[in-house]
């Protein structure tokens, strides 16, 4: 029966845990046997603590027998990406600058999550400091698509949506700046869901760009997206930028269809570089859901196309700024060379990879005097031309339906040196994140190479549950969640 775990939904998991039918233990340790056999060949985790884990569920089991109460989430097993603080848990954000660095605190929503029953199975592998769609940029090693191993998982959050499509993991935790869970969710055949910017709290997220970073969901099916969603989001104190209208969805809202909602398609967005295996997917889906009873309009996001652009000044802008704290002097590896200055050079030319180091140049360029004005400034100025644009197709539509990514997984290594290449990976996924709009990634078919394929839904600010019901009638409609990598069919013996 342990086998038969790891393909249980999150939701359904909480129930038999709740029940008393499974114990939280049985449960945990299936899901850790699965990892033991697969981590190592997809470097999904950075970090592992079975008997924690363990630990963890016999609480949750001991509870239960006491008569106490379970939210849905306990005794579940759930991965976090290694930019979320945990105390006296390795927090590397896939950094040598930070090895070995144990935090003496929890994230917010670690803290939500431990109050919930959730059973923690690992730190997942990201690109160092969540700078990447690929996960290649971990300082450590890369991470593979459970889909095909020559193949990137995505990234920012690779680790966390191929642990989550190898059956590591029922759910995890990753961070979006600009398409960081939705774009790795779509390479894995995932959902992820980028929540509205301030709908759950950053305190104890390490920082990349404060006005972009969110914490999001990524689940195998809207439903389970969903229960992660509600478990984390809401008003903290410690985060001024958090905010109360961040309210749980209704699972049972979720399953009322698309009938009457207005989906829109930012046609003049789609064009020269899409894929056509995605264009067909994309062109399917408005019919399948306009069959469904959605209404399927034309909308313009005119300035979109300027957000690679407006993305990489404001975003490397913020990082610049945020990671001037590792110097070597307070936390972290500090590299012993001369005086202080070169303590400083040192430490951060040895402890930060090549992308973060290209970053961080980018943005102090942009924010150095003569040039303010006439780049940051600037992209500051588009960012707020864009943010207007999806106000004004959302008063068209409900909700805006586009691509997540132009292009199915591609080869590891095939973009690594092109960093141009990489960029534009993301032209679909960066405009909701300036714009601070909550965007979700659904699976959406194969290609006929059998690789996933990601579709996206944009909505009005704290509208979550509108693109959490638009998934879950897509998955009624096509079960895009039952077939699995044949990784996991054949059990990675």
């Amino acid at each position: 029966m342990s086998g038969a775990f790891l393909h249980e939904t999150a939701e359904s998991l909480g129930r038999l845990v709740r029940s008393g039918e499974r114990s939280a233990l049985e449960v945990t340790g299936a899901f850790l046997e699965r990892i033991a056999r697969t981590a190592d060949r997809l470097g999904t985790y950075l970090h592992r603590d079975p008997e924690s884990a363990l630990a963890m569920a016999r609480s949750v089991d001991r509870r239960r027998a006491m008569g106490e109460a379970l939210s849905p989430l306990a005794g579940v097993p759930i991965a976090l990406k290694d930019n979320l603080c945990t105390r006296g848990v390795p927090t590397t954000c896939g950094s040598r600058i930070l090895e070995g660095y144990r935090p003496p605190y929890d994230a917010h929503v670690v803290e939500r999550l431990r109050d919930a029953g959730a059973v923690f199975v690992g730190k997942t592998n990201c690109d160092e400091f969540a700078m990447g769609s690929s996960t290649e940029n971990s300082a450590y090693f890369p991470t593979r698509n459970p889909w095909d191993q020559e193949r990137v998982p995505g990234g920012s959050s690779g680790g966390s949506a191929a642990t989550v499509a190898a059956r590591e993991a029922p759910l995890a935790l990753g961070s979006d700046t600009g398409g960081s869970v939705r774009q790795p969710a779509a390479f894995c055949g995932v959902v992820g869901l980028k929540p509205t910017y301030g709908s759950v709290s950053r305190y104890g997220l390490v920082a990349f760009a404060s006005s972009l970073d969110q914490i999001g969901p990524i689940a195998r099916t809207a439903r389970d997206a969903a229960l992660l969603y509600n478990a984390i989001c809401g008003r903290d104190e410690r985060d001024m930028t958090s905010r109360a209208e961040a309210k749980p969805v209704s699972l049972d809202d979720l399953e009322r269809g698309v009938k009457g909602l207005r989906l829109g398609i930012p046609r003049g967005l789609l064009g020269e570089g899409i894929d056509p295996e995605i264009q067909a997917a994309l062109d399917g889906a408005a019919r399948e859901l306009s069959g469904e009873g959605a209404d399927v309009v034309d909308v313009t996001l005119p300035h979109a196309r300027s957000s690679i652009a407006t993305y990489y000044l404001i975003a490397p802008a913020e990082a610049s700024s945020n990671l001037a704290r590792y110097d070597g002097v307070r936390y972290g590896r500090r590299v012993k060379d001369g005086d202080l200055k070169h303590m400083y050079g040192a430490t951060r030319g040895r402890g930060f990879g090549r992308e973060v180091r290209r970053r961080i140049l980018l943005g102090t360029y942009a924010l150095s005097a003569g040039y303010y004005d006439a780049y940051y400034l600037r992209a500051m100025k588009v960012r707020t031309l864009i943010r207007r644009d999806f106000a004004d197709a959302l008063r068209v539509a409900d909700a805006i339906l586009l691509p997540t990514t132009p292009t199915p997984p591609f080869r590891i290594g095939e973009k690594i040196d092109d960093p141009l290449a990489m960029y534009l990976n993301d032209i679909f996924s960066i405009p909701a994140s300036l714009a601070g709009a909550p965007a979700l990634s659904f699976p959406a078919g194969f290609t006929r190479a059998g690789l996933p394929i990601g579709l996206q839904v944009v909505g009005r600010p704290f509208e979550e549950q509108t693109l959490l019901r638009v998934a879950r009638a897509w998955e009624a409609k096509c079960d895009a969640a039952s077939r699995v990598p044949r990784l996991v069919a054949e059990g990675a013996r």
